[in-house]
Order: C-alpha cells, then sequence, then structure tokens
C-alpha cells in the first residue's frame, strides 16, 4: 500500500470512529422533523435488575375445560397468551420463559405498580355467555372459543371487542339466530359467576367478533380492565402465585451506574497498558477497541432478544478481555517472528497468520457455551449469555480484521523501526527476506 492510499485509509477510518462516537453515545435532535435521536447507549433494552420491576414465578396446572391437551401443550400456549396480554397492556419489555416443574416465568421491567401486574395474572375470569339469566345455566360460549379482547370505542361508548376463532364464531352466528327468534332476544354474559352484562340480539349476528359495552364499562381504563380479566380467563393453564419479588429502580440505576464505572476504568487502564507495552501496535489496538465498544452498543440496542441485565455487563466487560487477550496474542506472535529475523511486514503477516487459529479455536469455545447458556438458561444467565456472545463475536472481528487493517494503514509510515512497535532480535540472528 503507498502513503497516499494510506491516508486516504487513515482519513476514512478517522470519519467512520467519529460518526461511530456520535451515532453510539450523543443526543440530538433530527433536522427537519420532530424526532429525536437518542444514541445507541440510550436505546438499549433494560433488563429487569437494572430497570426495576416485577418478577413471578407461577405453578401451572390445566384447566378446567382444557380439552385433551397435555400439561406442556396448555403451558406454550398460556405463555403466548400472557405474552400478547402484557404487550398490548404496554409492557413490550416483558420476557416470559417456562422453567423445569411445570413454571411460567414472567419478568416485567419499569412497572409503576407492580401489585398491577400480580392482580393481572392472578385474578383471571373466564367468559361464558348464555340464553338464561342463570350462573348455573349452560355456557354456548365458553373461554376456548375466544381468540383476543381489547378496548374498543363505538358510537361514543367504550366497550370491549371479543374475537372468536372459527369454531366460537360459528357458535355465537347460531345463539344470535336462536334468540333473535325468541321471545326474551336477550343473551346473557358472566365473568366466572359474576353476571356481567345483558345483550338484545334484533337479528343473527355474523363475523368473527362482537362487541359490548354497557354494565360497569364506563370508560377505558374499566374496559381495559374487563378485556384483561378475560383475557386471563382464556389461559389453558391454571395459574398460582409461587413466588415474586420487586427490584427498586433505584437499585438497579446505581448497579449499573457502578457497571459503568468498572468498565471504563478496565478500558482506560487497558488502553495504557497496551500503548505502554506494545507502543504503536498498542495504540492500533486501542483504536480497534473503540470500534469493538461501538458494535458492541450497537448490537445490543439492535437485536431485539437483548436485554441489558447487571449480568450482562458482566459478559461485556469479560468480551473486552478476550479482544485484548486476542491482540496480545497476535502480538507476542509477530515479535516471536521478527526474533527470528524477519522484517517488520513479514513478522507482521507471519504473526496474524499464525495467532489467527489459535483465537478462532478459544473464540468458537466460548461462543459454543455461550449458546449452550442462551438455550438452556433463563432471565440474568439468559442476559450474560446474550451479552457475552455478541461481545466475543465483535472481538474477534476487532482484533483480526480491524487491528490488522490498522496495521495495514500504518505500515506505509513505519516499516522500518522496530522500537516503534517494541519489537526486537536476540544477539546473533541475522535479518532475512
Amino acid at each position: 500500500m503507498t502513503k497516499k492510499s494510506a491516508i486516504k485509509g487513515i482519513v476514512l477510518t478517522a470519519l467512520l470512529l467519529i460518526l461511530g462516537i456520535v451515532l453510539a453515545f450523543c443526543r440530538f435532535n433530527i433536522p427537519y422533523t420532530t424526532s429525536t435521536y437518542n444514541g445507541f447507549i440510550n436505546s438499549i433494552k433494560m433488563g429487569l435488575d437494572v430497570k426495576g420491576g416485577v418478577t413471578a414465578v407461577y405453578d401451572a396446572k390445566l384447566a378446567d375445560g382444557s380439552g385433551e391437551q397435555d400439561i406442556d401443550t396448555a403451558i406454550k400456549s398460556t405463555v403466548n397468551r400472557l405474552q400478547s396480554i402484557l404487550a398490548n397492556r404496554g409492557y413490550t419489555e416483558a420476557t416470559i420463559t417456562t422453567q423445569s416443574g411445570h413454571r411460567i416465568r414472567v419478568e416485567v421491567p419499569d412497572v409503576d405498580d407492580p401489585q398491577a401486574i400480580f392482580d393481572l395474572i392472578g385474578h383471571p375470569a373466564e367468559l361464558s355467555i348464555k340464553k338464561e339469566e342463570d350462573p348455573n345455566a349452560e355456557s354456548f360460549i365458553k373461554a376456548s372459543d375466544i381468540t383476543n379482547v381489547h378496548y374498543s370505542m363505538q358510537d361514543g361508548q367504550h366497550g370491549i371487542v371479543i374475537e372468536f376463532n372459527a369454531a366460537g364464531a360459528k357458535k355465537f352466528q347460531q345463539l344470535t339466530k336462536d334468540v333473535s327468534s325468541s321471545e326474551t332476544k336477550q343473551v346473557h354474559i358472566y365473568l366466572g359467576t359474576e353476571h356481567f352484562s345483558t345483550l338484545t340480539v334484533e337479528s343473527e349476528i355474523t363475523g368473527n367478533s362482537t362487541f359490548i359495552s354497557g354494565g360497569s364499562i364506563d370508560s377505558r381504563a374499566s374496559a381495559e380492565k374487563y378485556a384483561l380479566r378475560i383475557m386471563s380467563g382464556t389461559f389453558s393453564a391454571e395459574l398460582s402465585l409461587y413466588e415474586s419479588s420487586i427490584v427498586s429502580p433505584t437499585l438497579g440505576m446505581n448497579a449499573i451506574q457502578s457497571g459503568l464505572i468498572a468498565g471504563i476504568v478496565g478500558l482506560i487502564l487497558i488502553f495504557i497498558f497496551m500503548a505502554v507495552i506494545y507502543r504503536m501496535m498498542g495504540v492500533l489496538a486501542d483504536i480497534a477497541l473503540m470500534f469493538y465498544v461501538i458494535l458492541v452498543l450497537f448490537f445490543l440496542q439492535a437485536l431485539p432478544f437483548v436485554q441489558l441485565t447487571l449480568p450482562g455487563i458482566a459478559g461485556i466487560i469479560l468480551g473486552i478481555g478476550m479482544a485484548v487477550d486476542a491482540n496480545i496474542i497476535i502480538f507476542e506472535r509477530i515479535k516471536d517472528e521478527y526474533k527470528r529475523g524477519k522484517r517488520i511486514p513479514a513478522s507482521i503477516k507471519g504473526g496474524y497468520r499464525r495467532a489467527t487459529a489459535a483465537i478462532l479455536d478459544s473464540n468458537i469455545t466460548t461462543i459454543m457455551v455461550g449458546i449452550v447458556l442462551f438455550i438452556f438458561g433463563t432471565g440474568a444467565i439468559q442476559g450474560f449469555a446474550s451479552t457475552l456472545l455478541i461481545s466475543i463475536v465483535v472481538s474477534m472481528i476487532s482484533s483480526i480484521f480491524i487491528t490488522r487493517w490498522l496495521m495495514k494503514l500504518y505500515l506505509p509510515f513505519n516499516s522500518t523501526k522496530p522500537e516503534k512497535y517494541n519489537l526486537y532480535r536476540e544477539e546473533g540472528v541475522n535479518e532475512i527476506a
């Protein structure tokens, strides 16, 4: 590479680094729009132990009327319903996982009213639609016929929309057809044993949904409350609270501040160590580490399954150590090559060739462990595994590709002065081509 090409490469690299720092750490208003750009670091989804919130573990057993399905199928169905309920309520960062022993773990970060989560899941109400105003009368529409319940407003009235599956829609059509030709022309809706509402049916109702208002529904809040209670009553598994805990947001923020301070101090010490021990090679490795930090922050906010937890911060810091370790292995191989008499360019090429296999072997084994932890772990273990995997992959990119690219850019300016790289030969070793 010529000096002219190297200068262009250095300028381009510097611009990319500056752009990366701005995108990662800066917050600003986007010109000609009303939107605000928050930066990678402010867009990362925070986990429960960082942001505060609620953790609840529920024992699950087959609910009455769940049919012939087994408990594992019922739990999977219940997890899907729970995820939908919490997302509709605005808890989009909630995570729901299964545990051994037929248990479901619910983690909801950033909750203002923790009791609302327990009430939501712990007080379900099974909806049924009957011809008679009698809680013991035959139910023509049951919870198993319902796919979704949500708030709606029609003709200026707050209410809920009940959506049926194919079987439920057919039953409801037949029910309204029969009722519309009867004397009472009424159907009665129950939540458990509570009489919820009475509907007057003048004609057959077709379609896969119906709108219900009146009764105790007098506001959007009350409508949403009933909608969530009904959805909770459609769980295939019956849930009972096994254990719960509430994490203070203040405690979580103090913890992440301590973690950030530890990470920054560690980075600074690494920068100094690399620059002192390996001179210009160390400085170039430090620049590559800055790219490493930017890329890790990007993936943390870009990947939807990642939530930053305290163990996750440990995974990032461990990844920094792996990135530095890889650079040290490469630099030591370069020093070995130079001791044998090779020139600086050949030493760098040979050092990377000898070190790459060892770096890949060590990192791939760590990646395999991380994948196992992510698949079989829960909660904090998954948080650690996800950030560890991101950190390891980015650390390989940083050490094998970015640092090598920077070395290639610097070589045209110094390919004959080994002291700049802290390289030396033993006595009696002559330079070879």
